[in-house]
C-alpha cells in the first residue's frame, strides 16, 4: 500500500507492529537527492536531510526519532534494549538517551515499545522483521556482503523461535538489474551451493544476481517460512525510489519497524 509518499508493507504482522518504507517523493531536496533523501552521508544539503527526516517522521507518525545505524556492510546487530538499559543509567538526554549514529551496524533488534529500528538503503535489500505475538522487532540493511557474510542468520538468532518471525523483503535491486562478477557468485556458493539457482548468467562473463531469492533462501535455513514483499526494483523504478547502481550519487530510502 502507498500512502503520503510511504509504502506500507503487506504482510499479517500483528496490529501493534507498525513499519514504514519511505519514497524518493516528497521530500525537500533538490537533484541529484530529489527529493525524500534521508541519508546524511551522501552529499546532500544537511538542513534539507533534516527537513526531509522531519517530514518522514511525520507522516509516518512515529512515537519517536528513527534510529539510524552508521551501516559499513558488515554482520554486526545492534540490541537497542542492552542499549537503552545502559543510557538509562547513565541519565543521558534524548529519545532514548542516546545518539545512534554512533554505533557501526548493519541491523538492530528490540523489545521496547515506541524504539523505531531503521536501516538505509538505495538498491541493497532491507528487511523487517517481527514475531507473531508482537514482542519484538529487527530491520536489516543487506547488501551482497553483509548477506553473505550472515547479517541475517544474525539478527535472527536474536528471536527465540525463528518459526514464528515474519519477515517483509523491502525494495531492492531487481533480479534482471544487479550484475555481479564470478567472485560474488564464488562468494555466496562457499556458503550454500545451492546459492547458485540465484545467478544467471550472461554472455560479458558475469551473472544476474537475485538479493531476493538470496535472502529467502537463507531466511528458509534459518527456520523462517513466513516471507513477504521483494516486488520492487529500485533500479527500474526510478519515480519511486533511490538507486545507487543507477545513478551513482543519489538519496537514500528508509525502512522502520517498531511496536506500539
Amino acid at each position: 500500500m502507498y500512502k503520503n509518499g510511504i509504502l506500507l508493507p503487506n504482510w499479517p504482522a500483528p496490529k501493534n507492529v507498525q513499519a514504514v518504507i519511505s519514497t524518493r517523493q516528497g521530500g525537500f531536496s533538490e537533484p541529484p537527492f530529489a527529493s525524500l533523501n534521508l541519508g546524511a552521508h551522501v552529499g546532500d544539503n544537511p538542513q534539507h536531510v533534516d527537513l526531509n527526516r522531519k517530514h518522514f517522521e511525520h507522516q509516518a507518525n512515529m512515537p519517536s526519532k528513527p534510529l539510524w545505524l552508521n551501516q559499513v556492510h558488515g554482520t554486526d546487530v545492534l540490541q537497542l534494549d542492552v542499549l537503552a538499559k545502559i543510557n538509562d543509567t547513565q541519565k543521558v538526554p534524548s529519545a532514548f538517551g542516546y545518539n545512534p549514529t554512533l554505533f557501526n551496524a548493519d541491523a538492530s533488534v528490540t523489545t521496547i515499545k515506541g524504539m523505531v529500528a531503521t536501516v538505509m538503503t538505495a538498491d541493497c535489500l532491507p528487511l523487517l522483521l517481527c514475531d507473531k505475538k508482537g514482542t519484538q522487532v529487527a530491520a536489516i540493511h543487506a547488501g551482497w556482503r553483509g548477506l553473505c557474510g550472515g547479517i541475517i542468520e544474525n539478527t535472527v538468532a536474536h528471536f527465540p523461535n525463528p518459526a514464528d518471525v515474519l519477515v517483509y523483503l523491502g525494495p531492492a535491486i531487481g533480479p534482471l538489474a544487479f550484475e555481479v562478477g564470478q567472485e560474488v557468485k564464488a562468494a555466496f556458493m562457499a556458503k550454500d551451493i545451492n546459492a547458485a539457482l540465484a545467478f544467471k548468467a550472461q554472455h560479458n562473463g558475469k551473472y544476474l544476481a537475485n538479493l531476493y531469492q538470496l535472502a529467502t533462501m537463507r531466511l528458509t535455513l534459518c527456520g523462517v517460512t513466513q516471507i513477504y514483499g521483494g516486488t520492487y526494483c529500485t533500479f527500474e523504478q526510478t519515480d519511486l525510489f533511490f538507486s545507487y547502481r543507477r545513478d551513482g550519487q543519489t538519496g537514500r530510502l528508509a525502512s522502520a519497524i517498531w511496536l506500539t
